[in-house]
């Protein structure tokens, strides 16, 4: 029996731009932030680090706590909209200011002003709007092939925002005022972007009465969705798959954190800072070509599993091909191999929301209980852990390395570590997440749940 529809094209692709909303904010915070601070202002690259990764674990509480007071909200918005509209203020807000850090104060202020404004952007604001963003997955669909094709058009906005970020960004500095004043006004022109799409975005799209969404599992009985924040933390640590993919989310964006040595690697391996665009191109291009295909992919095979298993599989193998390409410098293989890579990888991107909305029905169908929004608070927390821990560990591993800031000419020592961290953590990241997606077979549980409780797929 085919599927009831919810959406028109018009409302997926509405809620995908929130996604070139997001990434105005987050990929230039990602790629960019450790560079400014280093190389625009002077501070230490091991100590911003460390600060971003003390910040990243403040974050891992207020993940779970902004879930659990979104699955609290009623308004004639919905739980998650007005979540997504106001919290999206003081992103912007905070973007600029950490691009705005004060040039004449001493560096022990500057180091607490970093912290204080980047905390408030990551644990605060960003974790509110980005938890309701990815909650509205749950929320305004119980498709479960609207769903994938809401996570992939959502990721193709993210792969080309990150695409345009990451090229021109380093471009504008000089165009727009040079030096710190460049970089302030970059901040502002991502900033307003982000906010007029965002509110676009928030206003495409509506959220189900809570009647449709207790049908999404059969269960005739009432479920819950007022549940306390250790309740909710308790089923969340209850469900192995919102687990798993905390994980899968955490080892990812460790990975692009730690490869945001991209901007360097460019710079002081390759000796041309302008590649980083081409570089960010041939991986994420790609991707938008794969995400396309991801619902065909999906139905093709009967579900996201074998898709997601099969693909990271193959990106491990290209992610080798990328390493000896890049100790030989073969510009044109690395390229090839990290398109390919790209490609593998990209229906995990496109179809993870419907993987965590199947998770939280795990919880409905084994507990009776509803925590979409404490259950998507995997995605905002293996973000912001894994990013921070991803972006501490960038700066922790160029200060061993030897790196000197601004230096033209660095050390081996300092080229040696940048090669690590450009060419083989990739790899190690590629090949641990593809264990990860080994296990996630919350399709499977959901399927053998039905089965054994006599209930028919909706």
């Amino acid at each position: 029996m085919e599927e009831k529809k919810y959406l028109k094209w018009y409302n997926k692709v509405g809620y995908g731009s929130g996604d070139l909303a997001a990434n105005c904010i987050y990929g230039l915070i990602t790629s960019f932030v450790m560079i400014f601070l280093t190389d625009y202002i002077g501070l230490n690259s091991a100590v911003v680090g460390i600060l971003i990764m003390f910040s990243k674990f403040a974050d891992g509480v207020t993940d779970v706590l902004f879930g659990n007071l979104m699955d609290k909200t009623h308004s004639k918005m919905g739980k998650a909209r007005p979540w997504m509209l106001f919290a999206e203020i003081g992103n912007v807000i905070c973007l600029v200011a950490i691009f705005a850090i004060p040039t004449s104060w001493g560096m022990t202020a500057q180091y607490v002003y970093f912290f204080i404004t980047y905390t408030l952007l990551n644990a605060v604001f960003y974790t509110a709007n980005n938890i309701a963003y990815a909650s509205l997955t749950s929320l305004i669909t119980r498709n479960v092939n609207e769903r994938v094709q809401m996570g992939s058009i959502r990721f193709m906005f993210s792969l080309v925002t990150n695409i345009v970020v990451s090229s021109i960004t380093l471009l504008l500095v000089e165009p727009l005022g040079g030096g710190t004043t460049g970089w302030r006004n970059i901040a502002l022109i991502y900033a307003t972007v982000s906010l007029i799409v965002n509110t676009l975005s928030v206003f495409s799209v509506k959220e189900l009465p809570v009647e449709d969404m207790n049908e999404a599992t059969g269960k005739s009985e009432e479920v819950k969705s007022d549940v306390s924040f250790l309740e909710s933390l308790k089923l969340l640590l209850k469900n192995p798959y919102f687990i798993l993919i905390a994980i899968f989310y955490i080892l990812m964006y460790i990975q692009t954190g730690i490869t945001s040595v991209g901007a360097y690697w460019c710079t002081y391996v390759l000796k041309n800072e302008a590649a980083l665009g081409m570089f960010s191109a041939a991986q994420m291009a790609p991707m938008v070509v794969g995400l396309a295909f991801t619902p065909i992919l999906i139905k093709k095979m009967k579900g996201m599993y074998k898709v997601n298993f099969y693909g990271y599989c193959a990106a491990t193998i290209f992610r080798v091909c990328f390493v000896f390409a890049g100790l030989s410098m073969n510009i044109p293989f690395m390229l090839i191999s990290a398109a390919l890579a790209g490609l593998c990888t990209s229906p995990v991107t496109g179809d993870i929301n419907a993987l965590i909305s199947a998770a939280s029905e795990y919880t409905v169908r084994t507990q009776g209980k509803h925590i979409e929004g404490a259950m998507f608070s995997c995605s905002s927390l293996g973000i912001k852990v894994g990013g921070g821990l991803g972006t501490a560990l960038c700066g922790i591993l160029l200060d061993a390395g030897g790196y000197i800031n601004g230096a033209a000419d660095q050390p081996q020592s300092a080229i040696n570590m940048l090669n690590f961290m450009y060419l083989f953590f990739p790899l190690i990241a590629v090949a641990l997440t593809a264990v990860v997606m080994y296990f996630l077979k919350v399709e499977k549980a959901n399927a053998d749940w039905d089965k054994a409780h006599g209930k028919k797929a909706v």
